[in-house]
């Protein structure tokens, strides 16, 4: 008796206990829903800025690096244009008739007036844009197809093997016909219409079309590739390289480099090329400037660097290097301080709310 007046009957459960407790477990088994933020906060689930090469951002679109590139261009193309004569007066002078960078500048605006500095404008203008648009375009392109699927980083080598792809690609479009004309116009002297035998870019394209075939505006292709694609491959590479090394900037981290950051990066990745490039600039001037008609000095890239050291020495291989140093590398950090900007605020207005 006693052990049974211990033992409590057992009770069964109703239906609605049972459907209490189940929804009991049920809760504290599946997550707890997010609270709300307090103003101002981030959200849980928005990604932090700088996810880097691997943390999912879209790359800027090739086409908003062709805009970015040919804004560039334009404003380049203002500013270094009279470097450029000087440059091309001073590899074309066999005489000796220019002592250096500050006389031929000097007796170019005396004997032909301030503007003959900028003698070639509008085809050179018209160049960079389509160049630097053709350029940063097409490296756009060929290094997604380098990049690593796993990853999505592009190595140094596919760097490397897409900057001189587009090297290749806007010689052969863009560069060569356009720097026939601007070398045409800028070897004549004088100001005077009367007095030139090109009256203008459209003018002396097509006399040059006329005379010497449509192949006429491709002189010089072959140093005009080989100098284009080694100086893009290098570019490129640098620019990466001091972007990272400098300033901590990945590619397609979502930082945005201010001004005169890109201008230094630009600047120092535009000085390894006219070194290395130096004859290669110098016979494709040649051949652009002799044409097809009349004397033909040189047959072709190999002949003109043999016929130029016979003649001329070795280090007329290199004329015009200091005047190009001071164009190229300059022209860099104009041209990426506009691109760098340009594709920052697509890649602030259009690419971070994606992650948010």
């Amino acid at each position: 008796m006693g052990g049974s007046e211990g033992a409590r009957p057992r009770v069964s459960a109703t239906p609605e206990a049972t459907a209490a407790s189940r929804m009991a477990a049920a809760a504290s088994s599946s997550p707890s829903p997010p609270s709300p933020s307090p103003p101002g906060a981030a959200s849980p689930v928005e990604e932090p800025r700088g996810g880097g090469g691997g943390g999912g951002r879209p790359p800027v679109p090739p086409y908003v690096k062709a805009a970015a590139g040919s804004l560039g261009g334009v404003m380049e193309a203002c500013c270094l244009q009279p470097i450029d004569v000087v440059k091309t007066r001073l590899q074309l002078d066999r005489s000796g008739a220019y002592r250096g960078i500050a006389h031929c500048g000097a007796t170019v605006a005396r004997a032909e007036g301030v503007r003959a500095l900028w003698k070639g404008l509008t085809p050179f203008a018209t160049h960079l844009t389509l160049k630097y648009a053709l350029r940063l375009g097409s490296n756009a392109v060929l290094q997604s197809a380098f990049k690593d699927p796993a990853t999505g980083k592009v190595s140094a080598h596919g760097r490397l093997a897409s900057g001189f792809g587009a090297g290749v690609i806007e010689a052969l479009l863009i560069v060569t016909p356009f720097e026939v004309v601007k070398i045409r116009l800028q070897q004549q002297k004088g100001l005077s219409p009367d007095m030139l035998r090109y009256k203008g870019p459209i003018h002396c394209a097509r006399t040059i079309v006329r005379e010497e075939g449509l192949l006429g505006l491709w002189s010089g292709a072959l140093p005009t590739v080989m100098r284009n694609g080694t100086n893009q491959a290098a570019m490129f590479s640098a620019k990466n390289t001091f972007d990272i090394v400098l300033w901590k900037k990945h590619e397609g981290d979502g930082k945005v480099l201010l001004p005169w950051q890109s201008m230094i990066s630009g600047f120092l990745a535009g000085t390894a090329g006219p070194v290395c490039t130096g004859p290669f600039d110098v016979v494709k001037t040649r051949l652009m400037a002799q044409g097809r008609t009349g004397d033909i000095k040189y047959t072709g890239m190999v002949h003109a660097i043999r016929t130029i050291y016979a003649e001329e020495g070795l280090r007329a291989l290199w004329k015009g290097l200091l005047p190009r140093l001071m164009r190229i590398p300059p022209g860099q950090a104009i041209m990426w301080a506009v691109a760098d900007q340009v594709m920052g605020l697509y890649e602030r207005s259009y690419l971070q709310p994606a992650h948010v």
